[in-house]
């Protein structure tokens, strides 16, 4: 039962844990989306599923909601993928100017066969510039596993923003209905050009770097905060170099003598002292020749004498007294000083993982799920700010985890970015496809060899 009790405890808190990490990092990347004028239409805990439980934000468009498997979180930003197909403009411009139209019209008009037509239509859905229609007397419903029949328009305003657009107003004369004709004035590859320019894929590189480096940045921000504030809570004990006794040992010398916790010793023999290291260098040879010696000290602002009786000419390891203990909590910025050494050395060993010479050593010291969770489960049952600094810790390395530059990391995508900036053209999609597998064979190894060293060290022990 035990065994039972130990492995759901494990389950919940790293679910938990892992679970709110992922949907803070997806948060990154959706407001740095909602900044820079992209479409967002989803933004969920827990990984797509059919079943969700969810609410339609009038305001920005996005649908905000929960799913049963919570794995972690997604966004949904409009026109990571994209398409560069000659057709898409004239496409765009027959559900424009029909409202409501199906993909077998489509490709007629466009003399294409069906298929192309809803590769067309998809992409114009993964920008938010149509929607599909569901008609419930075909049978179709939302969140069927194939496309629809037929698409439609979304409703647009007089400036031919939808509820995906910041400021949008549909009360302004001119807006039109979803699945109305909308008439937008412009051409064909205008109006393209005027939804693909509210896509991932539409905004500038800057705007684009952003929003991928978005998602590790908010899990190395909270990280820094947490442990900033685990630095000013945290109370550090240490020794203070003062003369003050902060305990006598039952039964010892010093107890005979009559010397007490609290006590300041001021001179042992003829030699002052001031310092606790001043007073164990004065005690030294009294003690190893086992010499009697008088002690003087203060006690509440009375000075007193005491003759130390040792056993004559035997040395004595000790007398019997204790060195005071202090408490002491790190400043605002000595906690800044000290997040900013212990972000240094989180980053430093991340970043070790990609190099050949240290990657084994950096894989036999860090943990999979498995390991996580049940450290999480034992985080918790210390108390919550033990856990929150276990929170703190896996933010932190799941940031700088995304960061390397490993696709489909961030980081990855991060550097295909690059890679186009100086290349002046995109990567071609079978090219993106095999760094996206290098990096996911990359993952798998890591993941393999970290489950099988959590599986050693807590499950068989």
């Amino acid at each position: 039962m035990s065994f039972v009790l130990s492995f759901l405890s494990a389950v919940f808190w790293g679910v938990l844990v892992l679970s709110v990490l992922v949907f803070v990092h997806e948060g990154g990347h959706y407001l740095a989306s909602r900044i820079c004028h992209v479409r967002a239409t989803e933004f969920f805990l827990g990984l797509p599923c059919r079943i969700r439980l969810s609410r339609k934000s009038g305001k920005v468009g996005t649908e905000f909601g929960v799913t049963p498997l919570l794995l972690g979180g997604y966004t949904r930003i409009c026109g990571m993928e994209g398409s560069a197909d000659d057709l898409l403009a004239p496409a765009l411009d027959i559900v424009m100017r029909e409202g409501r139209v199906t993909a077998a019209e489509v490709a007629r008009r466009l003399g294409v066969d069906v298929d192309r037509a809803y590769d067309l239509l998809g992409t114009l859905c993964d920008w938010a510039a149509i929607q599909p229609y569901y008609d419930s007397a075909l049978g179709e419903r939302p969140g069927q596993s194939d496309w629809p029949a037929a698409f439609e328009t979304l409703a647009r305003d007089a400036n031919h923003l939808t509820e995906y657009d910041r400021g949008h107003d549909f009360s302004l004369p001119g807006s039109t209905a979803a699945g109305s004709p909308h008439d937008s004035g412009m051409s064909p590859d205008e109006l393209l050009e005027h939804e693909r320019s509210r896509t991932y894929l539409g905004v500038g590189f800057l705007r684009r770097v952003f929003m991928l480096f978005a998602g590790p940045l908010v899990n190395i921000a909270l990280a820094f905060v947490l442990v900033t504030v685990a630095f000013m809570v945290q109370e550090y004990r240490y020794v203070p170099n003062v003369s003050t006794l902060g305990g006598v040992v039952e039964g010892s010398i010093a107890e005979e003598a009559g010397l007490e916790a609290g006590d300041t010793v001021t001179r042992v023999g003829e030699q002052g002292v001031d310092s606790w290291d001043g007073l164990v260098g004065a005690l030294s040879p009294y003690l190893e020749s086992g010499t009697d010696f008088e002690l003087s000290y203060d006690r509440d602002g009375s000075e007193q004498t005491v003759l130390i009786d040792l056993p004559d000419g035997q040395a004595t390891e000790e007398l019997g007294v204790l060195s005071s203990v202090a408490t002491y909590r790190l400043s605002l910025p000595e906690a800044v000083g000290a997040t900013l050494d212990y972000t240094a050395q989180t980053a430093s060993y991340v970043a070790q993982l990609i190099q050949p010479a240290h990657t084994m050593e950096v894989l036999d010291q860090s943990s999979s799920i498995v390991g996580i969770s049940a450290m999480a489960s034992e985080a918790a049952s210390t108390g919550p700010f033990t856990l929150m600094v276990f929170a703190a810790a896996v933010s932190m390395s799941l940031g700088f985890m995304n960061l390397l530059p490993i696709p489909p990391f961030d980081g990855g995508k991060i550097l295909i970015e690059v890679i186009q900036l100086f290349l002046r053209r995109p990567l071609s999609a079978r090219t993106q496809g095999w760094l996206s597998y290098l990096g996911l064979a990359f993952i798998v190894f890591v993941f393999v060899i970290v489950l099988k060293n959590d599986v050693v060290r807590f499950v068989i022990g």
